[in-house]
């Protein structure tokens, strides 16, 4: 099985006080992310960020994003993606 991708969308924009506004991850967050070797590390990763973006709003697009991302790498989508 495929290594869960980064939640990164490629927008890599830090404005709302220092998270990205695509991803909502802050710059340590993504170097974090990167050191993340085990596959359940970096999708809990990911289902924390998920609360981060529901905690912080704004990033409604960013599911829509990450779930093509992870269906163009044939990895089905985390049920917490799903709405």
């Amino acid at each position: 099985m495929p290594k869960t991708p980064s939640p990164c969308i490629d927008v890599c924009k830090y404005k709302r006080q220092g998270h990205c506004i695509g991803c909502s991850m802050t710059k340590a967050q993504k170097q974090l992310f990167k050191a993340l070797k085990k596959d359940s590390h970096r999708t809990a990763f990911v289902q924390m960020l998920t609360a981060q973006q529901d905690r912080l709003g704004k990033y409604t697009a960013w599911r829509k994003a990450y779930i093509k991302k992870l269906k163009k790498r044939k990895i089905a989508p985390f049920e917490f993606l799903q709405d």
